[in-house]
């Protein structure tokens, strides 16, 4: 697998190529955002993208690199801000780590965002007037466009790739929040379950489409 890392700090690309490579990686390392609009191929499987960049924005860098269809991104920024997070998610990365990091942390971080990408592309997948298209990283709910957080949008999925199953809350935890799993509780799991379901329960009479299973979790579907 290749990944292309856009990183400014001379010191800290050298340092992200050496340790990926033992990591079993091929990398391709870009200082700018011309650079790495000259060496990004279709072999790149990630993106590690600096927020800010000596030529440019890294965030509309990237939307600028995806403009074509999703490749998976993860955000390298020294600011830990809330407004910068959801500029980085509103773009469509799939994570945001905050400097400095722990380099092992970072490769989990990678592995766990392919995971999630497998087989992402592909055919649509529907469940009554729910579509949801994993290419895009986009839902519509009876035509209409869906609106939802990264956290939702990854329990949709998870949901709609298991229709019938019941789905334990730690294994949600484990598989939406990732290492960022042993940071939050179960509590988590339920508060956004049912702004989920807020979301696309819309129809008056009709069945939610999450269903709890009372001491095991929760059953998406029919």
């Amino acid at each position: 697998m290749k990944i292309e890392i856009i990183e400014d700090d001379r010191l800290l690309g050298q340092a992200l190529e050496i340790f990926l490579k033992k990591e079993g990686y091929e990398t391709v390392l870009a200082r700018s955002c011309r650079e790495a609009r000259e060496r990004l191929d279709p072999s790149v499987s990630l993106l590690l993208v600096d927020i800010t960049l000596p030529d440019g924005d890294g965030i509309g860098l990237y939307r600028e690199l995806t403009e074509r269809g999703h490749m998976p991104g993860i955000f390298l920024t020294a600011r830990d801000e809330e407004e910068d997070m959801l500029a980085a998610f509103d773009a469509g990365a799939d994570d945001y780590v905050v400097k400095p990091f722990p380099m092992k942390v970072l490769s989990r971080r990678i592995r766990a965002v392919m995971r999630r990408n497998e087989g992402s592309a592909g055919r649509a997948l529907t469940c009554r007037e729910l579509i949801l298209y994993p290419e895009r990283k986009e839902a519509s709910l009876a035509g209409q466009p869906l609106p939802l957080t990264p956290k939702e949008y990854r329990l949709l999925e998870l949901f709609m790739r298991n229709q019938g199953r019941v789905l334990g809350k730690e294994s949600i935890l484990e598989q939406v929040w990732d290492v960022d799993g042993q940071f939050v509780g179960e509590g988590t799991v339920s508060v956004t379950v049912n702004r989920l379901r807020k979301k696309i329960d819309i129809c008056p009479g009709q069945e939610s489409y999450i269903q709890n299973v009372f001491g095991l979790g929760y059953r998406f579907g029919e």
